[in-house]
């Protein structure tokens, strides 16, 4: 019962919550899918009851190198016993932040943080601060924060929502459009560079060329597709420089990290605002993305993730082709893919029916592959959601 539960909304990460997993209760056949998780290990898991199910939703993607990886849970537990946290700056974080700006070299200088929506928010600030203006774009999603809500958020002032609106992705001529509309008040254009689709190389270049026009910054949300689509995520895969990027999620390979990075000039900002917070130096995730980042250049995980992906989307793709009464799309890339069904309720019995047969796969965006996910495992992955797929069907 909802009145039992002492989180209220089920879980604080909403993401988590059973119906947005996999749709509204109702009658059905299949046994109730999972709601708790005990462990993971690789690309598995186990709920309370201890069934196992191979995992595609990683963590809402904040999982490359696949669950409880040994070198960076061997880092971690290293930090563990060095003290966590303590009164001075750890060794760690000069550290990293010096192996981070070698490997993107369009970071020049980083700050951390604990979660992707406060540094997204540290970019908006460092923005705010380089250009003297207020009014933000954004293309995608960028967290919970007052700044980026638009519409009708409850607990959010209006003067706050009046200050940001959205861009559309991929749309070159309304993008240009918007950006100029805005012009000389414009102080930053914050994009996720990857929304369900690749972007078009023209609106990479339009974003690029227009906030340089008009004295905006240009940021890259690259907390879902660094690590991930490349190290420098989807900058370094279509080689656009952002101003500043927000790091996040798979830097940590699941340990609680983000980052803000960029041109010097706009990171000395920090000296003239406020952006800090006790636990961004917490040394355990610190020394967990440390691990990850030498482990991701060492085995090639990028590449790996676009081999299995890529298996994946074509078997996603030859799915769609023969049930398309219920799926009516493929969407995303290799590395971040999904399904588009016919209906809430094609895709509510695709998901129970899946985690009834031991398969966590995502019914919206996004299904994530890690390191620890080979071919079998995918074609097994593939065979699953056709038996699924033609139970529905059929």
């Amino acid at each position: 019962m909802a009145s039992d539960w002492r989180v209220p909304g089920f879980t604080s990460t909403a993401s988590k919550r059973p119906d947005a997993l996999f749709g509204a209760a109702g009658d059905g056949p299949s046994p109730p899918p999972p709601e708790r998780m005990a462990r993971a290990a690789g690309c598995r898991v186990w709920d309370e009851a201890g069934r196992e199910y191979v995992d595609y939703i990683m963590a809402l993607g904040a999982v490359a190198l696949g669950y409880g990886h040994p070198a960076v849970n061997g880092a971690a537990q290293e930090a563990i016993a060095s003290g966590v946290v303590g009164p001075l700056a750890p060794v760690l974080e000069e550290e990293l932040a010096v192996a981070l700006c070698g490997a993107i070299p369009w970071i020049e200088r980083v700050r951390f943080l604990k979660t992707g929506a406060e540094a997204v928010a540290a970019a908006v600030r460092l923005g705010r601060v380089a250009t003297g203006r207020d009014r933000v774009l954004g293309c995608g999603y960028h967290g919970w924060l007052d700044w980026c809500q638009g519409g009708a958020v409850q607990g959010v002032p209006a003067a706050t929502r009046e200050l940001y609106a959205e861009l559309p992705f991929n749309d070159v001529e309304r993008t240009r459009a918007e950006i100029r509309a805005v012009g000389d008040r414009l102080a930053v254009v914050v994009v996720e560079p990857v929304v369900v689709e690749e972007p078009r190389r023209e609106w990479l270049d339009a974003l690029r060329g227009e906030t340089a026009r008009v004295g905006a910054v240009l940021v890259f949300d690259e907390i879902k597709t660094a690590f991930r689509l490349a190290l420098g995520g989807a900058a370094e895969r279509y080689g656009v420089r952002p101003d500043l990027v927000v790091l996040g999620k798979a830097m940590a390979n699941g340990f609680p990290l983000a980052a803000v990075g960029g041109r010097a000039d706009l990171m000395s900002g920090v000296a003239h605002t406020w952006i800090s917070s006790t636990l961004a130096t917490e040394s355990v995730a610190l020394a967990a993305a440390r691990a990850t980042l030498q482990v991701t250049v060492a085995e090639g995980v990028c590449a790996h993730l676009h081999q299995v992906g890529t298996q994946l989307l074509h078997g996603l793709h030859r799915l769609q082709h023969r049930y398309p009464h219920a799926v009516t799309g493929v969407a995303g890339v290799a590395e971040m893919c999904f399904l588009n069904y016919a209906s809430e309720e094609v895709s509510r019995s695709v998901a129970r029916g899946c985690a009834a047969r031991g398969l966590l796969f995502k019914r919206t965006a996004y299904n994530f592959v890690s390191l620890a996910h080979d071919e079998s495992t995918v074609d097994r992955t593939l065979a699953v959601l056709e038996e699924v797929l033609g139970g529905v069907v059929g």
